[in-house]
């Protein structure tokens, strides 16, 4: 069995329960899954979608229910999968079940481990985190927290879960907003990047199913080589300029529709609204 780093916990211990069964839990479990981490056994789903649940049950072969509170007094680990603003009423349904050796993980935008505390009743150790859809191909990047009475073993195993998903960063609370904005709708503005460029490739004479290729791997590659590299992306992109050549004249074109300042307020409306769900 393998043993969580930094942890006293084997994963073959943990029991996951997921509540809410939407796209983000849905990918946090094809991860787990991909990376066997967990097997299916261990990790049941509560959803009051009947679709949902068949979903989980088919295409992950794991256990899916309607009653949250049976997923939490089934689990030693919880995540709280479902939107912000469902969050309270969630809270209160399953307080009963709350247990002070049960170790909760958040995905809510904007709800903070103070709040999550309170509503189950001071119960429970919470880690707050910040993942993003790629878990589901194991390339997430996920910031996490430590909320009231976590211990050092409760954040090494939320890294380890979510090491499995892709890379995890720990940052302080006040820091979350920020993490939703950029890392957790991120992936929503290179879709958008990947889907105009290969737009672009098209109006150029290039084949839809070509255009997406080639648009997907340059942004995959560009990514890796900022990661890999050790230098400064600014220096990337000089070393990919020529003078007088085509890269430039495309960057000016770039930098004359505002396409820097454009991508620095999405973020931005994204942490702003992320503070607000918050309350």
């Amino acid at each position: 069995m393998r043993r969580l780093t930094g942890s006293g916990m084997q994963a073959a211990d943990i029991r996951l329960g997921i509540i809410g069964g939407g796209m983000m839990a849905y990918s946090i479990v094809r991860g787990l899954l991909a990376a066997r981490l967990l097997s299916p056994e261990r990790i049941v789903v509560s959803d009051v979608s009947a679709e949902r649940r068949a979903l989980f049950e088919k295409s992950c072969g794991i256990a899916a229910a309607s009653d949250n509170l049976q997923a939490v007094r089934r689990s030693n680990v919880v995540l709280l999968a479902i939107k912000p603003q469902g969050m309270a009423g969630l809270l209160a349904e399953i307080r009963p079940a709350a247990a002070s050796d049960t170790l909760y993980l958040s995905i809510a935008a904007g709800i903070t481990t103070a709040a999550l505390y309170a509503g189950l009743g001071s119960a429970g150790r919470i880690v707050r985190i910040m993942p993003n859809t790629a878990a589901q191909v194991r390339a997430s990047a996920t910031a996490i927290c430590r909320g009231p009475n976590a211990t050092d073993d409760d954040l090494a195993i939320a890294r380890d879960l979510f090491n499995a998903l892709g890379t995890t960063v720990a940052v302080d609370e006040t820091l979350m907003d920020a993490v939703t904005g950029l890392s957790g709708s991120g992936p929503a503005y290179v879709y958008l990047i990947i889907e105009a460029l290969a737009d672009a490739g098209v109006r150029n004479g290039l084949a839809r199913a070509t255009a997406l290729q080639l648009a997907a791997q340059t942004c995959a590659g560009a990514a890796r080589m900022v990661l890999e590299a050790g230098e400064h992306p600014g220096a990337l992109k000089d070393q990919v300029c020529s003078p007088g050549g085509t890269t430039i004249n495309g960057l000016y074109r770039l930098e004359k529709s505002g396409v820097r300042a454009a991508l620095i307020d999405a973020v931005s409306a994204a942490v702003a609204r992320s503070k607000e769900l918050g309350g």
